[in-house]
């Protein structure tokens, strides 16, 4: 696995905590180069420092994926400082559960703008590069959430939905660059995902859920690697992954 990631280029987005932070570790930790962006400044500036002083190589990039010029300065750094770009991990996301019936709507807006247009943003970033290199791996974030409905998930699983959507068109459309795609769709994971969640009868519920069979951040940065790692003939398209005692 080692020597397919070794000095790879990556681009992770939404680094500063959960499944961004922890593959970032795990994958600096194999020999990649990570480039760290997130809207939390001091937090992934912090984890580039800790990084690079563990032997790694990180760089930190604040930025907001809803903004499209801020996710092309992402890339463009990462380009600037190495030179390329091999891998992006859109992984920046958000998870506000509600009924329908309780209209928060600007929470809707939100998960529309991070869950979709973030990814679009990344993808938009990347694409260029990559053609010309005639190489790459966009890696975009979905969830079991992108299979299944579940009490308040409707509008969430939409756009994870629209992500299995988007990544297989751009699988079908990028073969003359040799670009790979994959989805990766988490079941319960333990993160900060749970915090965004305003309606406290359904914070609670999924709190007590993935409190009882989540599994750590750490099984993520995991299957990112396995993807990456393969031989570049070689296209992971799309792994879900739960806890072993995951019903849903």
């Amino acid at each position: 696995m080692e020597n397919n990631i070794r000095d790879k280029v990556i681009v992770i987005t939404g680094a500063s905590s959960g499944l961004g932070e922890a593959a970032s570790k795990y994958l600096a930790q194999l020999g990649a180069t990570v480039v760290l962006g997130a809207r939390r400044g001091e937090r992934i500036k912090h984890l580039a420092m800790e990084i690079n002083s563990n032997g790694g190589k990180a760089l930190a990039v604040t930025v907001d994926v809803t903004k499209r010029e801020e996710v092309k300065g992402l890339v463009d750094s990462a380009v600037k400082e190495f030179s390329r770009v091999d891998v992006i991990l859109n992984n920046a996301g958000i998870m506000p559960l509600s009924p329908m019936d309780r209209l928060n709507v600007d929470e809707w807006d939100k998960m529309i703008d991070v869950n979709i247009k973030g990814v679009l943003n990344g993808v938009a970033a990347v694409l260029p590069y990559m053609k010309e290199q005639k190489s790459g791996q966009i890696i975009n974030i979905s969830s079991v959430a992108g299979h299944k409905i579940f009490t308040g998930s409707a509008v969430y699983s939409a756009t994870k939905f629209a992500v299995r959507a988007l990544t297989e068109g751009l699988r079908m459309e990028l073969k003359p660059y040799n670009i790979r795609t994959m989805i990766v769709c988490p079941g319960a994971v333990k993160t900060e995902l749970l915090e965004h969640i305003t309606e406290e009868d359904i914070q609670q519920a999924n709190q007590d859920y993935v409190g009882s069979v989540g599994i750590s951040p750490d099984s993520f940065g995991r299957v990112v690697a396995f993807a990456i790692s393969q031989p570049e003939d070689v296209d992971i398209n799309e792994i879900i992954f739960r806890p072993t005692s995951q019903e849903l």
